[in-house]
């Protein structure tokens, strides 16, 4: 305990004296744009976003020793420490970044956290990082008009240990570009019914669910829905948990046109994707967007270092996905682009210690020729 403590109140007094406002854009890296397609018209293109904003250090550590009775306050302080570290007012520049490069009609966003440290008791001011708020601030400042289309609340839970009191609130959310998106409303945002739920005597309460949303754009209707499959404990096999929640998320969303978007923790040959893949009445009747536009490439999404401090990127599965059911072109295929972003060395922005990559998952975004709303309307 006696070594970390220097480098937490040095790492929390460089938060609290830096700025963390948005002052400009973070280095563009790779530019990536949407292809024109000849013949087809602005209109008839729907671009989507699926961005996992990280919490900032690996919480499994803390969740882990508080249900197994270990070192909690060391594993508080050691998350602490990698959450200023991992700087989020800087990754959210260069998200920002991101969504002002590709201008996703719609945004799917996990772990939206409220973050609230509060070192007082040593000298330190209190330090509040409302993640949604401060990326919201980016996009306004590059002349971007996203608004909250939904958002649900996941877990929310206050630890104090000594001196550090740690108070997380976990959320999903939508953001939809309202210059481009000629309607929307809220349709739902519960938690799902299959949950870990309250763990080491109700300290922590593993909750998780989606948000959907009805929007049209271009004349066409289609139901979006965003969503953070249980990610589970140390040593727990949770597969098929986030199967029962993949269901209950291909229920909610019912029949018709539909893009999911989230981190599923699940690869390509998990129960959870064959549930949303699968074809009806078993399954969602969902195409993977990268599957079908990019097929044979890996499209890695996960994960990088804890701390973020890795020079090239170490992702090694593909668990965050774009996928769509409904607006498929002539034949049943789906036309457009997908693309990975956030995977580059030169996406990485300077972090308080060191350059840091936007986030340890790395984002989707697709691009979709959506085919004419009557056909859609025929469907």
């Amino acid at each position: 305990m006696k070594t970390r403590v220097p480098l937490l109140l040095s790492l929390v007094f460089a938060a609290a004296c830096s700025d963390s406002s948005v002052t400009g854009p973070a280095p563009l890296g790779r530019v990536v744009a949407a292809p024109t397609v000849a013949g087809a018209a602005a209109a008839t293109r729907i671009t989507v976003m699926t961005r996992n904003l990280y919490i900032g250090a690996d919480v499994d550590q803390v969740i882990t020793a508080l249900v197994s009775g270990g070192d909690v306050l060391a594993a508080l302080e050691g998350a602490v420490e990698t959450v200023l570290a991992t700087s989020y007012p800087a990754r959210a520049e260069a998200m920002a970044d991101e969504i002002a490069r590709t201008r996703p009609q719609f945004v799917g966003l996990q772990e939206v956290t409220e973050l609230h440290l509060d070192l007082s008791a040593l000298g330190i001011p209190v330090i509040d990082q409302p993640f949604l708020t401060i990326l919201e601030g980016a996009l306004s400042a590059r002349g971007l008009n996203y608004q909250l289309a939904g958002q649900n609340t996941n877990t929310a839970a206050t630890l104090v240990f000594g001196p550090v009191s740690v108070s997380v609130v976990d959320h999903d959310a939508i953001l939809v570009d309202a210059s481009r998106v000629e309607t929307f409303h809220l349709i739902a945002a519960p938690h799902f019914t299959n949950n870990i739920g309250p763990l080491a005597g109700g300290l922590i309460d593993l909750e998780r669910g989606f948000v959907l949303i009805d929007a049209t754009i271009s004349g066409v209707t289609v139901k979006v829905a965003n969503t953070h499959l249980e990610a589970g404990v140390t040593g727990v096999d949770v597969s098929l948990l986030r199967a029962a929640q993949a269901g209950e998320l291909v229920t909610a969303v019912g029949t018709g046109p539909a893009i999911l978007l989230g981190d599923f923790n699940s690869t390509q040959t998990s129960l959870a994707y064959a549930v949303v893949t699968g074809a009806p009445p078993a399954g969602g009747g969902f195409t993977d967007a990268w599957a079908a536009l990019r097929p044979g490439a890996p499209g890695l999404t996960c994960c990088e270092l804890p701390d973020l401090s890795n020079h090239v990127n170490v992702l090694s599965g593909r668990i965050d996905y774009v996928l769509v059911r409904g607006l498929a072109g002539p034949q049943g295929r789906l036309l457009g682009q997908v693309t990975i972003v956030g995977d580059q060395p030169g996406d990485r922005v300077p972090g308080l210690l060191y350059p840091v990559w936007p986030s340890d998952h790395a984002g989707v975004v697709a691009s979709l020729l959506l085919p004419p709303a009557q056909g859609l309307a025929a469907r």
